[in-house]
């Protein structure tokens, strides 16, 4: 989208960065432990975050600054708020992500911005930081839970049009911009989920769209008819049926399907993790989603207890949490905790 804003204004100004509150298990199963780095430029500790690149989605800039800054390797997690505050003169938003630390490499620190790290458990971590800003994401952090299994329900990417496709609907295939999407697409989702059980429709624009993301992981595609759409519609128990056996494995998973069925899906994970109020559901949940948009429902894992109440979120925090006390039948996940949507308009 062109972008009509004079070349002068505030917006055009804004910096974009992204980061993430990079956190390991406590020791003896404490509360968790968040990476805080040391900026020797600045002389101040604060959560590692760096500036987007063009054309990079959000979360890669997430992942890639913690790993440039920290030497954490990540796996995300829920979208915390944003914040926004003043650098130089110029508007600076920050998009923060929790997330799980897969790896660390020891050989990253010290490096040309930060020359030290540390790990900190709360209150200590909210002491350290030298920012407010940074203890508000600490807090928001802080008031669910940190682990999650990822659920994606993914719409396909963009397909040759049906009118310019005179073979069977099944076989239409991505189109140029679809495959640039597709592989888009792959790290994009592994940031999320580096190894996901992947279920697609059988179509082929389906399958096309997340090939690239099972080839970067390795995993195989298992495909299936009922999720395709037909001349005579699509069956709803089959959704339902698909979800909650997804959910009820309990591992991340990946879903891809079509404009029409996508939210037969969200209905189902809602109907499978038990009816929420629906305030607790964010405002974009009954939109449609683009080609190659997805949403990730965060799901606590097997076994965890249910997320903890807080107070209602700020008005700024655009999503809001599902129901604490709903539950999956089976021995599966056990709430629905955050639903994030996102799409690749940004990239």
């Amino acid at each position: 989208m062109a972008n009509d804003k004079p070349p002068d204004s505030k917006e055009s100004k804004l910096i974009v960065a992204a980061g993430a509150v990079a956190w390991r298990p406590g020791r003896d199963g404490g509360e968790p432990e968040v990476l805080l780095v040391h900026r020797q430029k600045y002389d101040d500790w604060s959560l590692p975050k760096g500036k987007t690149e063009p054309g990079e989605p959000l979360p890669l800039t997430a992942v890639r600054e913690v790993f440039e800054e920290g030497g954490a390797r990540l796996i995300l997690g829920r979208r915390l708020t944003s914040v926004r505050y003043q650098v130089g003169g110029r508007p600076k938003r920050v998009h923060w992500w929790a997330a799980r630390v897969s790896e660390m490499d020891a050989a990253a620190v010290p490096n040309s911005e930060v020359d030290e790290v540390i790990w900190a458990a709360r209150p200590h971590a909210d002491e350290r930081v030298s920012y407010p800003h940074d203890v508000r994401v600490l807090d928001e952090f802080a008031s669910g839970p940190a682990d999650t299994v990822p659920l994606i329900l993914l719409r396909h990417a963009t397909a040759v049009p049906r009118s310019k496709w005179k073979g069977d609907d099944g076989e239409r295939p991505l189109d140029s911009s679809g495959r640039a999407e597709a592989k888009l697409l792959a790290p994009l989702l592994a940031a999320f989920a580096p190894r996901a059980q992947v279920i697609s429709s059988a179509a082929a624009r389906c399958l096309d769209s997340v090939a690239p993301y099972a080839e970067l992981t390795g995993v195989q595609v298992r495909a299936e008819e009922a999720l395709q759409v037909r001349s005579s519609g699509t069956d709803p128990a089959a959704s339902a049926a698909l979800i909650a056996e997804t959910i009820g494995a309990g591992k991340p998973a990946v879903v891809c399907a079509h404009r029409e069925n996508v939210p037969l899906l969200q209905a189902a994970a809602i109907g499978a993790l038990g009816p929420p109020d629906g305030t607790f559901l964010v405002k974009e949940w009954a939109d449609e989603l683009p080609t190659a948009g997805f949403w990730v429902l965060h799901l606590t894992p097997p076994s965890a207890p249910p997320p903890p109440e807080s107070a209602p979120p700020p008005r700024w925090w655009r999503r809001r949490r599902v129901g604490a006390g709903a539950t999956t039948a089976g021995s599966g996940c056990g709430a629905l905790v955050a639903a994030d949507r996102y799409d690749l308009s940004d990239a």
